[in-house]
């Protein structure tokens, strides 16, 4: 990273709060670095996805037949819409048994994840500096991204879980038989010799198809989600402007606190669509690797 006195203090912020708590100690520079481990994403993601579980464990555990509560209320309507996409996309019955309450636990863990970035940017950079963890910019343990979902790594991971269990399926429901055959044999169907040619083009479009759809899934939500990421960060430099009682900065800080709460509230909606396209696709590729070609 460049040093401070080679940008302006604006670009600098940002790429700043761009760097990841890691290994290294600094933003990582190549698409694919295996030895880079980003411990802020672990650890929130982790952290949420164990709320989840502890939600939903409670909920089962202190259900009843009698009149529900609101909690158990708001967790039974969560469930019955969950079913109802599942009922519609995915066809066997004993799959849905496992795929629904799979689909139910994305949609609240990508939801939850997408919730931190309503946390103010640098609330965490301070945390860390005023125990005495990070006092120093150039200590590493100063970088903090609460953000999960806004690194490729950990929607790049969750995209490859759900691969693998649209490839169990596959395998389940087609048998080991029946699976490799269609990938040799769709979708360009033919017969005979025909089916012989076409087949190293089918097994080319059916490994495309997988990675490309696995591919798309963690982009669409790591980029919309750090997009979101960047948009709070140049709002948070409206605020950084303040330079005392005047006319400049009272603006400045006026349209900090207008924008930021606009775009907190817009954000919302993308928090909640981002969870619920995520769950949908999930179902969706589960459905496709109930059906043939």
């Amino acid at each position: 990273m460049a040093a401070a006195a080679d940008i302006s203090p604006q670009s600098y912020y940002i790429q700043h709060h761009l760097v990841h708590l890691n290994n290294i100690g600094e933003k990582q520079s190549a698409v694919a670095n295996f030895a880079v481990i980003n411990y802020d994403s672990l650890f929130w993601s982790i952290l949420m996805g164990a709320i989840v579980l502890f939600v939903l464990w409670r909920a089962a555990s202190r259900a009843t037949s009698g009149v529900p509560g609101r909690f158990q209320m708001a967790v039974e309507m969560l469930v019955d819409m969950v079913e109802d996409q599942a009922k519609s996309i995915v066809p066997n019955e004993t799959s849905r048994k496992f795929v629904s309450p799979l689909a139910l636990t994305v949609f609240l863990w990508v939801v939850l994840m997408n919730t931190l970035d309503l946390v103010p940017v640098d609330l965490m950079p301070w945390i860390l500096k005023v125990t005495g963890l990070g006092a120093e910019h150039g200590d590493p343990v100063y970088y903090h991204r609460i953000l999960p979902t806004a690194d490729l790594n950990i929607t790049l991971g969750m995209a490859l879980g759900v691969l693998l269990v649209v490839l169990y399926y596959g395998i389940k429901i087609k048998k080991p038989g029946g699976y490799i055959k269609g990938l040799f044999t769709g979708p360009f169907h033919a017969s005979g010799i025909g089916a012989v040619i076409l087949a190293p083009a089918n097994l080319l479009m059916n490994l495309i198809e997988y990675a490309a759809s696995t591919v798309s899934l963690s982009m669409r939500l790591f980029g919309n989600m750090f997009a979101g990421e960047l948009v709070f960060m140049l709002i948070a430099l409206l605020g950084g402007a303040w330079s005392g009682f005047n006319g400049a900065s009272l603006g400045l800080g006026l349209g900090h606190i207008i924008a930021g709460s606009m775009w907190a509230i817009f954000h919302i909606l993308i928090v909640l669509l981002q969870g619920f396209i995520f769950m949908m696709l999930t179902l969706v590729y589960v459905g496709q690797a109930h059906e043939s070609h």
